[in-house]
């Protein structure tokens, strides 16, 4: 129900744009997020937006990404730019369907996608 692309093998300082396309049922008045799997660590949430479509994002982030939704299609983006090696991961997209505040705790989204893979060289 949600479907992620747009991940690839890029040189540092490149860009990506991240997709997470949500299914009818599940997109509508839903918290959405980014989250991330770099190897051998944790889950880190990457960006969040709220009902009200107020952004949030991680401290490593740095104001190089952009969490964005497009309602008309039921799309969530992530302009991923300025990257870097330590960006390497799987990106995941998520959605709670639970709660009103949208931050990026990864234990409170109750939906996921299967992740796609972002490559950062040096």
């Amino acid at each position: 129900q949600l479907v992620e692309s747009g991940g690839d093998s890029v040189q540092a300082g490149g860009s990506l744009r991240l997709s997470c396309v949500a299914s009818e049922d599940i997109y509508r008045d839903n918290c959405l997020g980014w989250f991330r799997d770099v190897l051998g660590k944790e889950r880190d949430g990457v960006a969040s937006i709220e009902l009200d479509e107020t952004p949030h994002d991680a401290d490593f982030v740095k104001g190089r990404f952009i969490i964005a939704k497009d309602s008309a299609k039921n799309t969530l983006y992530l302009r991923m730019s300025d990257l870097t090696p330590e960006d390497t991961a799987i990106y995941y997209c998520a959605l709670d369907s639970q709660h009103w505040r949208c931050p990026m705790v990864a234990s409170q989204y109750n939906y996921w996608g299967r992740g796609t893979q972002v490559t950062i060289s040096s």
